[in-house]
C-alpha cells in the first residue's frame, strides 16, 4: 500500500488527485491552509487519511511537513499541488509579492524537506502540478509565470542532483493548461478549458509512467512547442 502525501489537498486538482488514490486503496497524508475541507476528504476513507494544517508560505511548513510523514507511517511519493495565480495588467504590489512567496518561497520550503526525507531515505518519488505559463513572460501574470518557469528549473535541477548523488528519486514535472478550477474563476474566459476529472486521470498516469515532463493536454503539447519558437521581438508585440 504506498504512501502518499499531497499538498494542497483541500480543493482543485490536488483534491481530485487525491480521490483517484483513495481509490486505489493508498494512504494519504493530506494538507492544506484549510481543515474543515481536510476533515470533508477524511471522512471518504477515514483509516488511511491523515490530516494536517499547513500553509506552505510559514516558518513552520517544513517541520508540519515531517510530522504529516511520520503520523503517516512514511512516505513513497511526495505530490505538490498547492499555489496561487492571478491576472495582474495593473501590477498591483501585494498580488505579485503574495505570488511570489506562495509559488515560489513556499515551493521550494516544500520540496526541500521533501527532497531531503527522500534522500536520507535513499529513494522515493516528487511529483509537482507547475503549468505550461512557465513557458514564457505573460504579461496579463508577470509573477504567476515568473513562478512557473522557476518551479520548471527547480525540478529539473533537483533531478541533476539527485543523479550525481547516486540517489534513486524520480521527479514528475506536470505542466497542464487552464484547467476548470477555482484558481481561474472569475468573469475572463480562458481559451481551451480543460476539465479536472479527465487532467487528474492524465496526471495520476503521468505518475504510474515516472514521466519526467507531462504537458497536459495533447493541444497544449502541440502549442507551447510553438511558444518557445517565437523569437522575443514577435512575442513581446503579442495583446494577450
Amino acid at each position: 500500500m504506498q504512501n502518499v502525501v499531497i499538498i494542497g489537498a483541500s480543493s482543485g486538482m490536488g483534491l481530485e488527485v487525491a480521490r483517484l488514490f483513495l481509490v486505489r486503496g493508498c494512504r494519504l497524508g493530506v494538507a492544506a491552509r484549510r481543515e474543515d475541507r481536510l476533515l470533508a476528504l477524511k471522512q471518504e476513507a477515514p483509516d488511511r487519511v491523515v490530516t494536517a494544517v499547513i500553509d506552505v508560505t510559514a516558518p513552520d511548513a517544513s517541520s508540519r511537513l515531517r510530522s504529516l510523514i511520520s503520523g503517516l507511517g512514511g512516505m513513497d511519493l511526495f505530490f505538490y499541488a498547492s499555489g496561487i495565480g492571478k491576472q495582474n495588467r495593473t501590477l498591483t504590489p501585494e498580488i505579485e509579492l503574495n505570488t511570489m512567496n506562495t509559488n515560489a518561497v513556499g515551493f521550494t520550503r516544500m520540496l526541500g524537506e521533501a527532497y531531503r526525507y527522500f534522500a536520507e531515505r535513499g529513494q522515493g518519488h516528487i511529483a509537482v502540478i507547475s503549468s505550461i505559463a512557465g513557458t514564457k513572460g505573460l504579461g496579463p501574470a508577470p509573477a504567476y509565470s515568473a513562478t512557473k518557469a522557476l518551479q520548471n528549473v527547480y525540478i529539473q535541477a533537483l533531478e541533476q542532483q539527485a543523479n550525481a548523488r547516486g540517489l534513486d528519486i524520480r521527479f514528475t514535472d506536470i505542466r497542464p493548461g487552464f484547467v476548470d478550477t477555482d484558481l481561474l474563476s472569475g468573469d475572463f474566459r480562458y481559451p481551451m478549458m480543460l476539465k479536472p476529472g479527465k487532467v487528474a486521470r492524465q496526471i495520476v498516469a503521468a505518475i504510474d509512467h515516472r514521466r519526467h515532463v507531462a504537458v497536459l493536454d495533447w493541444k497544449y503539447a502541440i502549442l507551447t512547442p510553438l511558444w518557445r519558437l517565437l523569437p522575443r521581438p514577435l512575442w513581446r508585440r503579442l495583446r494577450l
